[in-house]
């Protein structure tokens, strides 16, 4: 988690994390997320990053990003776009990475470690970028499933991978707990996909 004198700011790329999580079997509890880092005492910022359908009578997603946005969180959202597949299925899209970028870039004078909730290889650059600025970078992902989502070019260059699969049994959620955060589902069409799939460790574009 870093020493009591390091300033940390974790980003989370929901879309991804949710494709993660739901890779591994695991349904993450976003109330123990962030007090396990508010417990090091030195959590600065913690955002979470999604796309967001407009115009529709339910979102699935929309307790969470209220709860999220309510309790300690830096919600970034923007609007989703639907388009038509090849094989005519109405789908939504939505990219988060340069707003994520950029308020890591905008943070990187103001703290000591960052935490990058994403597999996404295309955030090697930040990472790079970061360390370049004396930032430590973490990323979350994981490499157990098969193939694995964490892509190798951005766990080799970030100076600490951690396992979702380990580290998140320390914030995986409780059926008896009736205040956890809302959970993350998507059960609506049409489907929710980013730009491209999430980027796994045997993808390269």
């Amino acid at each position: 988690m870093g020493t009591s004198r390091n300033k940390i700011a974790v980003f989370i790329d929901g879309a991804n994390l949710y494709a993660t999580a739901k890779a591994l079997g695991i349904d993450i509890d976003y109330k123990k997320l962030l007090a396990e880092y508010k417990s090091s005492g030195n959590l600065l910022r913690i955002f979470y990053y999604t796309a967001l359908i407009q115009d529709q009578e339910y979102s699935s997603i929309r307790p969470l990003i209220d709860w999220l946005d309510y309790n300690g969180y830096n919600v970034v959202t923007k609007d989703a776009k639907e388009f038509t597949d090849s094989e005519g299925r109405r789908k939504v899209k939505g990219n988060m990475d340069i707003e994520l970028a950029i308020d890591a870039m905008e943070l990187a004078t103001e703290i000591d470690e960052a935490v990058i909730f994403s597999g996404d290889g295309d955030f090697r650059s930040l990472v790079e970028a970061l360390q370049r600025k004396a930032v430590r970078v973490k990323v979350v992902s994981t490499i157990k499933t098969q193939p694995p989502m964490a892509a190798d070019e951005l766990r080799r260059q970030a100076d600490e991978f951690i396992e979702l699969q380990e580290f998140g049994k320390k914030f995986l959620r409780d059926p008896n707990d009736g205040e956890r955060a809302p959970r993350r589902e998507f059960v609506r069409t049409p489907a929710f996909v980013s730009d491209r799939p999430p980027i796994r460790g045997n993808d390269r574009d």
